[in-house]
C-alpha cells in the first residue's frame, strides 16, 4: 500500500531469516511479496526495539497471545511492548493492537504505557484485530471483507483510516472493547458452525444420511452460508482452540454462562477420538497395525501444526502400539510416536489402514488404483470427506468417512 514498514522482533535468528528474504514458515505467494518489498526497500527487520519505536509513526503490536491454563489469553508479551514503547517514546504515536486480546486490554496497553514513560508523550491506543486465515493470508491482507478500527480518538482514527485508504471493504469505526470483542465473537463463531455439522454428522452417521447433502442444502440459505460447515475430524490451528477458550474465560470471570459455546468446544475436544473410534471398531484390536497419516498440518496451506487434529489421532495411535507412518507435504516434525516419509507410497507401504487428516489437494488427486496393491489391506479412514465415496469404493476400498454416505 506504499508504507514504509519496521519488523521488530528479539529474536535474532529470526529477523536475519526475514532480512534476507527468507521466511521462517510457510504461507502461500507471502515470500515472493517479501522479496520484492525487500529490494524497493519498502521493508526491513531489526531487533533495535530503541531505534524501531523511535523512527515510526504507526506502531503495531503483532505479538502472540497463546492460551494460559486457566484458558485464559497470556497477555505477558503484550505487556512487555507496551512498557518498551513507554519508555522509548519520543513523540506522539499510534499504538495498534492489532494481536487477539480480550477485552479492556487496549486500556490496559495505555496505562503501561503511561506507567513507563520518563515524561509525558502524547499517544493513543487502537485495536485493530486481524482476520487472516492461515493459507490464503496473503490474500486477506490485500482484499478484506471489513476493516475494524476500535479507537475514542478522532485523531487516531483519521490516521488508521489513512492507512487503509486503499482498501475497498467496509470500515467499522467503534470503541475499543467493541472492536475487541468483535475479534472474539467471529472466531467463536465460526468454531460453533464447525462443531454443529461434527456433531450433527455423529447423528448422521447413525441414520446412514449424506452429512455434505446436508450441508449443501443448508449452505444454500443466505441466512446461513456455505462456508466452515463441512464436517471432520475437528478444527485446530492458532486462532479457534485458543480464542474460544479465552472468551469462554472471560464469560466465566463475568458470570455469564456461555452453553452454546462451552458444548462446541466440547464436541472438537471430542470428534477426532469419536472418528478414532470408527479405526478400531473396524480394525479390532489396533495393537501392532501399521496405520498411515496423511496430513500434520490442522489444515491445508500451511505449516501449522497448533491444535491439529492429526497429533490427536497420532498420539491416539501411539498410545494403542501402533506402527504410525505419516506424511504431509510441508510439515516436517521431529517425534518418537511416528516415523515420516517424504512420499505418499513409502508413507502407505504395507499399512492396515490410511487415515487422512489435512485436505491437501496433493491427497484429494491421489491416484488411488496405484496405492492399493501397496497396502495389507485397502482401508481408507477419510476424516476430511476429501474422497469421492462411489469411486473409491469402485477402486475396492473399503471406506469409512464423516458421514459421509
Amino acid at each position: 500500500m506504499g508504507h514504509k514498514v519496521t519488523g521488530l522482533d528479539l529474536d535474532e535468528r529470526k529477523v536475519n531469516s526475514l532480512q534476507s528474504g527468507k521466511l521462517h514458515f510457510y504461507e502461500p505467494g507471502l515470500n515472493d511479496l517479501l522479496l520484492k518489498h525487500l529490494n524497493l526497500e519498502n521493508i526491513t527487520f531489526t531487533t533495535d526495539t530503541q531505534k524501531a519505536i523511535k523512527e515510526n509513526d504507526v506502531i503495531f503490536l503483532c505479538v502472540g497471545t497463546p492460551q494460559s491454563p486457566n484458558g485464559s489469553a497470556d497477555l505477558q508479551y503484550v505487556k512487555n511492548a507496551a512498557s518498551s514503547i513507554g519508555s522509548f517514546m519520543n513523540q506522539y504515536k499510534v499504538v495498534v493492537n492489532k494481536s487477539t486480546v480480550p477485552v479492556g486490554t487496549a486500556e490496559l496497553v495505555s496505562n503501561i504505557i503511561k506507567e513507563n514513560q520518563p515524561s509525558e508523550v502524547p499517544f493513543d491506543v487502537v485495536s485493530n484485530p486481524e482476520f487472516l486465515r492461515e493459507g490464503s493470508a496473503l490474500k486477506d491482507a490485500l482484499h478484506p471483507d471489513r476493516v475494524v478500527i476500535g479507537s475514542t480518538s478522532k485523531k487516531a482514527t483519521l490516521i488508521m483510516k489513512e492507512l487503509y485508504k486503499e482498501v475497498t471493504c467496509p470500515i467499522i469505526e467503534t470503541n475499543p472493547k467493541s472492536a475487541e470483542l468483535i475479534k472474539y465473537a467471529a472466531n467463536s463463531f465460526l468454531a460453533l458452525k464447525i462443531s454443529f455439522m461434527n456433531e450433527l454428522a455423529r447423528l448422521c452417521d447413525e441414520l446412514e444420511i449424506n452429512i455434505n447433502d446436508v450441508s449443501k442444502g443448508i449452505g444454500l440459505d443466505h441466512r446461513i452460508g456455505p462456508h466452515f460447515l463441512q464436517a471432520g475430524i475437528g478444527y485446530g490451528g492458532s486462532c479457534f482452540p485458543k480464542d474460544v477458550q479465552a472468551l469462554l474465560h472471560t464469560s466465566r470471570k463475568n458470570g455469564i454462562n456461555l452453553s452454546i459455546l462451552e458444548r462446541a468446544s466440547e464436541v472438537n475436544r471430542t470428534q477426532a477420538t469419536y472418528f478414532m473410534e470408527k479405526l478400531t471398531n473396524t480394525v479390532g484390536d489396533l495393537n501392532g497395525k501399521t496405520i498411515a497419516v496423511l496430513g500434520l498440518a490442522f489444515k491445508a496451506n500451511t505449516d501449522d501444526t497448533r491444535e491439529s487434529p492429526s497429533l490427536t489421532v497420532v498420539d491416539y495411535l501411539a498410545k494403542h502400539n501402533c506402527n504410525v507412518k505419516v506424511h504431509d507435504p510441508v510439515v516436517r516434525l521431529q517425534s518418537s510416536a511416528y516415523i515420516q516419509y517424504s512420499t505418499i507410497e513409502e508413507t502407505v507401504a504395507d499399512a492396515d489402514a490410511i487415515i487422512i487428516c489435512t485436505d491437501w489437494d496433493e491427497y484429494r488427486n491421489i491416484q488411488w488404483h496405484k496405492l492399493k496393491d501397496l497396502m495389507k489391506q485397502p482401508l481408507l479412514f477419510d476424516g476430511r470427506n476429501l474422497i469421492n465415496r462411489d469411486d473409491i469404493i469402485g477402486l475396492g476400498y473399503h471406506y469409512i468417512s464423516i458421514a459421509n454416505f
